[in-house]
C-alpha cells in the first residue's frame, strides 16, 4: 500500500482493529480503506450516465 499515512487515537483504533477483526478482513487498514471507499462512492457524484440511467435516475431520452 502507497500513499499517505493517517493517524488515530488510541482508543478509535482499537474500535477499528476490533470491528475489523470481527467483520473478517484481514487487518484493520482493509478495514479502514474499505469503509473511506464505501463513503466516497456514497458521497461522489456519479457522472457515468448509463449507471444513471440504468437505476432509474435519468430517462431515456423520451419527451414526458
Amino acid at each position: 500500500m502507497s500513499g499517505s499515512k493517517v493517524e488515530f487515537d488510541a482508543a478509535l483504533w482499537g474500535r477499528i482493529q476490533k470491528q475489523a477483526g470481527e467483520a473478517g478482513y484481514s487487518d484493520a487498514a482493509e478495514f479502514v480503506i474499505h469503509a473511506v471507499e464505501k463513503e466516497l462512492a456514497r458521497t461522489e457524484p456519479d457522472s457515468d450516465p448509463k449507471k444513471l440511467r440504468g437505476i432509474g435516475y435519468l430517462d431515456a431520452g423520451l419527451d414526458i
